[in-house]
């Protein structure tokens, strides 16, 4: 193989290499406005064949909205439909449980949707278990 061809396809991994860090940044970046990111996170802790979902929201800094916190269950048991909403006041740098529900997570699907809405910005987190 000549040098011509060996040399150009190092430099383009070394490239690459060099510019996955700046992708990442770019990315996060853009998940994250430059006015103080304010994200939202659906987690899910298993235990004792219940299934625990906490709504959170994490803020750079000081803020205050409200929520809505939707839940659909299908499993063996039948099917259930959870809605809560309400205010919240998230401190900077900590996440806040805005809402937490149990689920039975034997045989269970379920779809999970937090809408947080933080002065006119919204943000939607969703996580799904099961079903398509």
């Amino acid at each position: 193989m000549s040098n011509s061809v060996k040399y150009p396809r190092r430099l383009m991994t070394v490239l690459a290499l060099a510019l996955l860090p700046v992708g990442a940044i770019a990315a996060m970046t853009t998940a994250n406005p430059s006015d103080g990111a304010q994200l939202c996170e659906i987690k899910a802790t298993p235990g004792a064949g219940m299934v625990r979902l906490d709504a959170l929201v994490h803020a750079d800094t000081h803020a205050t909205g409200t929520y809505t916190f939707h839940v659909e269950k299908v499993g063996n048991g039948g099917s259930s439909t959870i809605n809560q909403s309400g205010d919240f006041e998230a401190t900077a740098g900590h996440a806040t449980i805005l809402s937490s529900v149990s689920l039975n997570s034997q045989g269970t699907e379920y779809k999970a949707t937090l809408d947080v809405m933080i002065g006119d910005k919204s943000f939607s987190c969703t996580k799904q278990v099961g079903g398509s």
